[in-house]
């Protein structure tokens, strides 16, 4: 990012490109496209898969071609100079010169730019931070960073436990939990929802987490789904919009399902035991047709939490 900065501040267009072969766990193609075009929507840029550029490993000569090519029959540009924080960045910028002079005819050289090299104002590097994203968040925009959080939703059904574990264990990961949406509107309305509350909680619910990602620290724990929303649209109104079934396909890193196993208590808004073990079935069956693999945890909360934690890696 500071070297994109320093080219934005002194050129009137930027090109960034970016490419890598092999891809680097995380930071694949289109991830890295998405970074970029949300952070820099002012630049050209131009992001490749592994299958279309020369290895990492490959001759200097090799990749500076390949840039120079891009420029001229990808782009269709030239460039005056280059920014870099690396050693190559001399080289980088004769071997431009030469490539756009033996196909357009001479013209200025392109200059390079050197940025930071010492490490001075950034203190890091991109290996390290690959190696552990979570201890270099710092040095990672929040929007970068969230990528690199893993998404635990915990499930269950009424009076199972879920809102406290949920809550519980963002604190014991020293993170941040998505309440579940829906069930404060049900409160907010007095249970009086209408059928298109349904896919606006759904909504709700994946932006509420979107906007905690960001936040949280190596986890984010979603008390809930967009799944179970679907259950209780089906429940109630006997269908489910489309457009929330599609939803309720969300992927999320870790499922949890709570099991039934204490007293089922009375809160006011709850229906009884019967529904609550119906509710577990249900989530039992659909989570196994849908291929998700899910975890039952079971037992007093400090059991659960050490159950997860394990499961986590986080004991």
């Amino acid at each position: 990012m500071l070297v994109i900065d320093s080219a934005l501040a002194a050129c009137d267009e930027v090109v960034v490109i970016s490419y890598t072969r092999p891809e680097f766990a995380g930071c694949g193609a289109a991830l890295r496209e998405a970074w970029l075009r949300a952070l820099y929507p002012q630049v050209r840029l131009l992001v490749l898969g592994a299958g279309q550029v020369p290895a990492n490993d490959a001759p200097d000569a090799v990749q500076r071609d390949f840039c120079a090519s891009l420029c001229l029959d990808v782009l269709g540009v030239t460039v005056d100079a280059v920014f870099t924080s690396e050693d190559y960045g001399d080289g980088f910028a004769l071997a431009l010169s030469a490539f756009f002079d033996a196909r357009r005819g001479p013209g200025a050289p392109v200059r390079h730019v050197p940025v930071d090299r010492a490490r001075a104002l950034v203190p890091v590097s991109g290996t390290a931070i690959r190696a552990d994203p979570h201890a270099m968040r710092a040095f990672l925009h929040p929007l970068v960073y969230a990528s690199f959080v893993r998404k635990v939703c915990v499930l269950g059904g009424e009076s199972s436990g879920k809102s406290t574990l949920a809550a519980a264990l963002a604190r014991e990961l020293g993170s941040v939990w998505a309440p579940e949406f829906g069930r404060e509107l049900w409160i907010e309305k007095e249970g009086a929802l209408v059928i298109d509350d349904m896919l606006a909680i759904g909504r709700a619910q994946l932006a509420r987490e979107a906007a905690l990602l960001p936040h949280a620290t190596r986890f984010l724990v979603c008390d809930t789904s967009p799944l179970t929303t679907m259950f209780y649209s089906t429940e109630m109104f006997g269908q489910a919009d489309p457009a929330l079934v599609a939803l309720a396909a969300q992927p999320y890193d870790v499922t949890l399902l709570c099991a039934p196993d204490f007293a089922f208590v009375q809160d006011g808004t709850r229906r009884d035991d019967g529904f609550r073990q119906r509710q577990h079935a249900w989530y039992t069956g659909e989570l196994t047709r849908r291929g998700v693999p899910w975890t039952l945890v079971h037992g007093p909360l400090a059991q659960r939490l050490r159950q997860v934690l394990a499961l986590l890696g986080a004991a």
